[in-house]
Order: C-alpha cells, then structure tokens, then sequence
C-alpha cells in the first residue's frame, strides 16, 4: 500500500428510492426494511461493508426513510423487555444491528439519479476513496467481493467496479463495460462505459453491478455532469470520464464477479433470495427443505 492509495474506511449506501416495484408494501415501509427471512435487506448491505472492514457507515436517505436510522440504533425498551424474559438470542439479535458500524445519515431530498446520490456524500467522504453500496444488490457473505475490489483499489489505485456477465437480451437493463484483460483473470481493465444501452449497441456482455469503490475525483466530474438517461445524473456517466483520462483520478478497473448476488429490487429475485438464504440456514434449512421438496413433488404432480 503507498500513500496514494489509502486504505479505505468509508462507505455509502444510497437508499433515497421509492420502492415502487414492491408497491403496496413500500407505500409506508421503506423497500430496504423489507425482510429477507428474518433481517431487512438493509442490514445484509451494512454487514457486507463492516466485512470488508469499512466501518464508517454513511446512508443517503429520503423522505419516509426514518425506520432505517430506528433500526440501527438502539431500542432500549424492546432490550430490556428481551432481557427481563431472558430472551438473549433475541437480545444479541436487536442488539447487534446497533453495533455493526458508526452509522451517519443525509437526506437527499431532490431524487435527481445515483450521481447525485453519491455526490451527496461529498461532505463526508471529503478527500478520500470510498465504496459504494446499493441496496438493493445482495452479495452472499461466503463470496467476498467488496473486499476483492478494495484489494484491487489499493494496488492499482483509481477506481473499482463490480461487473458480472448477463444474457445479451438482458444487458439493457444495466450500465455495460467495454474491458481490457490484465494478469489477474478476475481483473479487467475498463476501457468504456454505457448506460442501458440497447443490445446491439453494447460493447460486451459486462454488466455493473451495485458496488464501487470510487476515488474522491469522482466528486468534481459529477458536479459538472449534466443529466443522462432518464434525465438523471448517471454515477455511469461520471466513471466515463475517469475511464477516458486516467490522469483525472486514476484508471478504472473491474472485478468480474462470479458468485451468488440476489437482487432485492426484483420481486422475483426477492423471493428467490429469502427462499435460498433460508434453504442454507442451520435453524431453518432442515425443516424448510423437506417442506420446499414436498411442496415441488406435489405441484410437478399436479402440473
């Protein structure tokens, strides 16, 4: 590690959005308190970062968001109720969502895009490399990319982005990479970035996923990046430009990402997640497994 490439500390979650997809459930209840099994998606994105060893939590938050600055405090009411019926393993449970971090918060009022989400940071971060967490990407804790990325931040610099290969008829969905190989067969060097584009305009197959590890330089280029797609400021926009000049913030690299990613923001996906998540738990599984095959066996019958 050199003193150009400082260890990273600091990490963002934007959690600003609507939820319209889980519309009604979200209509009171922020999309990231909704429980995957037994914890909200939320704390899944905080413990990935506290894994990684990024410890100093900033949310960008928005109106009706305020269960998720509840959730991670402290309930000393429901504490002491746990405690007074012995209940420790719900105890450590309620307790250990207050312990995870140092959690700090920011409204971003105006939902202009993820730019300016993360441009909303700012203050915080100051001069200094930060990740970048979206909630509603869920990476399973038995595959460690965030930790892989902040790896690669810190022996190459600039910034870092999570790619994973998608079916072409996908691509138009997400932000898509042109990419250079490098010796590291998970590394790739990152040449050009598009934002939703149509398939036969995609330069590959790559597509971004919900975790960044950004230099601070990102910061002056979304100040003067105009609105793109859907008349938002694209964070893709911005990483645009630092892939096109390396001497604005150092060169942007990619992790290809082979491991197991559930996307809370599909209602599909969603279900997919808690259904294998509680599938692999050793308080669950057993039970819920034998139910899930009788459940299969007597539908395939029926079908």
């Amino acid at each position: 590690m050199t003193q150009s490439n400082p260890r990273i500390s600091k990490a963002v979650i934007p959690a600003a959005g609507l939820g319209t997809r889980f519309l009604p459930a979200t209509k009171a209840t922020p999309k990231e308190m909704l429980p995957v099994v037994d914890k909200p998606a939320i704390q899944y994105v905080v413990e990935e970062a506290v894994a990684a060893g990024l410890s100093d939590v900033l949310m960008i938050t928005g109106r009706n968001k305020r269960p998720l600055e509840d959730h991670f405090d402290r309930n000393y009411e429901l504490e002491e109720a746990l405690s007074r019926k012995g209940d420790e393993s719900r105890l450590k449970a309620v307790q250990a969502s207050s312990d995870l971090a140092t959690m700090h918060y920011v409204r971003q009022g105006d939902p202009r895009g993820l730019g300016h989400a993360v441009l909303c940071a700012a203050p915080h971060v100051g001069d200094q490399p930060f990740a970048v967490l979206l909630g509603d990407d869920l990476i399973d804790p038995r595959d460690p990319l965030l930790a892989r990325m902040v790896d690669v931040r810190e022996r190459e610099g600039g910034s870092v982005i999570a790619l994973m290969e998608v079916e072409p008829s996908q691509i138009h969905q997400y932000g898509c990479a042109a990419v250079e190989p490098t010796a590291d067969g998970d590394v790739v060097r990152v040449t050009q970035l598009v934002e939703k584009p149509e398939r036969a305009e995609a330069p590959s197959n790559l597509a971004i996923i919900g975790r960044y590890v950004l230099d601070p330089a990102v910061f002056a280029i979304l100040r003067e990046t105009e609105p793109g797609r859907g008349n938002e400021i694209q964070l893709t926009d911005a990483l645009q430009k630092l892939a096109a000049d390396e001497k604005v913030g150092g060169p942007v690299h990619g992790v290809v990402f082979k491991g197991r990613r559930y996307d809370t923001g599909d209602r599909g996906d969603y279900l997919r997640a808690i259904v294998r998540l509680a599938c692999e738990r050793e308080d669950l599984g057993p039970e819920f497994r034998d139910w899930l095959r009788s459940y299969v066996t007597e539908e395939m019958q029926r079908n």
